[in-house]
């Protein structure tokens, strides 16, 4: 094992062994989210301290699926009655949300899961309606800037020499990544060491949402560049959870039902993905698997 293998390893397990309660919120009735640091750095950039109810425009930098995900659970909830508020910790772990919302020790995950995987624990948790419906998840091919062997790709026949990294723990994604037939489709369960191995060259490329305008993403001194105006489809529903244990939970699972019907009947949930650039016109973009397997 390397050194910086065994570094993640040692962080990883502080955080997974961190307690609950070594983070606090400022008022005793607001309700504590653990999301991804990198996601809420760009929530906070984008809100910039305004009212969560009162962003309308999502094509602003630093708009993503995570982001917009944030603000859609807390606009729904809002529309549906649901009053208190949140506050945040942030952190890289992707699955110990899980683990908490289970016990009832989180209320629910603002990052929306895959339906599949939201029935893998739906004994624990309720399952919203859809956010993003089955073939609307366009996923963008990121790579390195100097990976033409990518940037090149025009048809699903490309990806026969390519390699990939994704995580079986993402159900959806592993299993569109295993009709692609690839080279080689590489198991790494942590999304930032996802990125890192596709920027140091270890594999070809990762998929990701759209980001406005098809720009790069970067993660800090990483960028990714996408191949232009080809994409893959992940088939499938994502929907928000919330702990069926925590003492909000039911309350706030009837008022997210609630709020997203009244979203859905404004078109507010297709125009907010849509100008955040995450939501792509089929024909306006070469989907490499058009067809659901």
């Amino acid at each position: 094992m390397s050194v910086s293998h065994l570094l993640t390893l040692i962080l990883l397990l502080c955080w997974l062994l961190m307690p609950v309660s070594a983070f606090a919120c400022d008022s005793k009735d607001s309700i504590l989210i653990y999301i991804r640091d990198d996601v809420y750095e760009d929530y906070t950039r984008v809100t910039a301290n305004r009212p969560v109810t009162e962003i309308n425009d999502f094509s602003v930098k630093g708009m993503r699926r995570d982001v917009v995900d944030m603000i859609i659970a807390q606009q729904a909830l809002a529309e549906g009655g649901f009053d208190k508020s949140f506050c945040y910790a942030a952190g890289k772990v992707n699955f110990r949300n899980t683990r908490l919302l289970q016990q009832g020790k989180l209320l629910m995950s603002f990052d929306s899961y895959w339906y599949k995987d939201a029935l893998e624990i739906e004994d624990s948790v309720y399952i919203s309606s859809p956010v993003i419906r089955n073939g609307e998840y366009v996923a963008a091919i990121y790579t390195r800037p100097d990976n033409q062997a990518v940037l090149s790709i025009q048809t699903a026949s490309d990806l026969a020499s390519l390699s990939a990294v994704s995580t079986p723990l993402w159900q959806t994604d592993w299993k569109t990544f295993q009709t692609l037939g690839l080279k080689e489709l590489v198991r790494e369960d942590d999304w930032v060491s996802q990125v890192q191995m596709v920027y140091r060259g270890w594999v070809d490329f990762m998929l990701m949402p759209y980001l406005p305008e098809q720009n790069p993403y970067v993660l800090e001194h990483l960028s990714l560049q996408p191949v232009k105006d080809t994409a893959v489809i992940l088939w499938g529903s994502r929907h928000f959870v919330i702990s069926r244990k925590h003492p909000d939970g039911e309350k706030a699972y009837k008022a997210i039902e609630k709020g997203l019907n009244v979203l859905r009947s404004q078109q507010r949930i297709k125009r907010a993905y849509t100008q955040a650039g995450f939501f792509k016109a089929s024909e306006k973009v070469n989907i490499l698997n058009p067809v659901e397997n």
